[in-house]
């Protein structure tokens, strides 16, 4: 479990915040999932299908978060967002929690995930950068389709002619 002090630092130093009016991140609970440390608002707008500056709230409670955005407040569950670089890589008890949400998947990650990574490799300004978000998808693509794995190598092996992860 993160501590709310942990989370908040390792917020501070997340690239999200690159919107011009990033959504506000509440946290609610002195005690957090340690998957809240992913939690950003650009994630959560993929997954909502909003546009981030639609995004008003984030308020980080113990189990679930809550998003508020213009027409719409739902809550969202951590094991939803996708790992993200910045903070602690993901674990072997994240995957756990991760594999047991997406039951209801079929056993794979929300499609949005693959979305998500596709932006970040496009948005990737050095090749080192680019190298880690390959790194993190492979330590994670256990749980995305096979077309999916393959969508994300072409973005990955077109942007800087690397191989695949």
């Amino acid at each position: 479990m993160l501590t709310k002090i942990e989370l908040i630092k390792q917020h501070q130093n997340c690239e999200y915040q690159s919107c011009p009016n990033p959504p506000k991140i509440v946290i609610e609970s002195d005690v957090l999932p340690d998957l809240a440390r992913f939690v950003t608002a650009e994630a959560i707008a993929l997954h909502l299908e909003l546009d981030l500056q639609q995004i008003r709230e984030i308020r980080c409670w113990r189990y679930v978060m809550l998003v508020v955005a213009q027409g719409i407040t739902t809550f969202v569950s951590y094991a939803d967002i996708p790992p993200i670089l910045g903070v602690a890589a993901p674990t072997g008890k994240d995957m756990l929690v991760w594999r047991k949400r997406w039951k209801q998947h079929a056993q794979k990650a929300p499609e949005f995930w693959v979305n998500f990574y596709a932006g970040k490799f496009r948005q990737s300004r050095t090749a080192a950068e680019m190298y880690r978000w390959g790194q993190l998808v492979k330590a994670i693509k256990f749980g995305l389709t096979q077309a999916a794995v393959q969508c994300l190598n072409s973005f990955y092996a077109e942007k800087y002619a690397f191989g695949h992860f």
